[in-house]
């Protein structure tokens, strides 16, 4: 389980010395700590699970990325190369990304397999596809080729 995973890539961390890795995996777990208590609130006791981590993931890369967009128009390099060795760190636990034919191709089943048929319906496709592809794809990317499509 990935949980399993970050906590003992931590301790591998820490151990090789390696200060990068160790404050990103702190921000991850503490990440992942708020949301397990947020999500006790609402009744889930083991906190949250393997979606809901992958999803954190790709939004701390988000986050991630464009912090390096502001960091590069301010002209601070050693900041926003810190941001990206984060975000490498980061992807390391991600399953490997979904290129862009593969994204179109996943959201035209999605579109199928739902049954939409114009703009309304692209809430139900995204939905499905973060149920189905959750860590394997940006999203975001994937909402503008499923507006594309759904409107065209």
């Amino acid at each position: 389980m990935l949980r399993e995973r970050l906590n003992e890539e931590l301790k591998k961390a820490m151990l090789a010395k390696q200060q990068r890795a160790t404050a990103t995996l702190r921000l991850i777990l503490a990440a992942l700590k708020d949301r397990d208590i947020a999500a006790r609130g609402k009744g889930q006791t083991e906190g949250i699970g393997e979606e809901d981590i992958l999803s954190m993931l790709q939004t701390m890369i988000k986050q991630r990325r464009e912090s390096i967009e502001m960091y590069q128009k301010g002209g601070r390099e050693e900041l926003a190369r810190q941001e990206a060795e984060e975000i490498e760190i980061i992807e390391g636990y991600l399953p490997e990304q979904m290129d862009d034919a593969a994204i179109e191709a996943a959201i035209r089943q999605a579109i199928e397999s739902v049954g939409a048929s114009g703009l309304k319906e692209m809430g139900k496709v995204m939905a499905t596809l973060r149920e189905e592809y959750a860590g394997q794809m940006d999203f975001a990317k994937a909402g503008q080729v499923a507006k594309a499509l759904l409107s065209g």
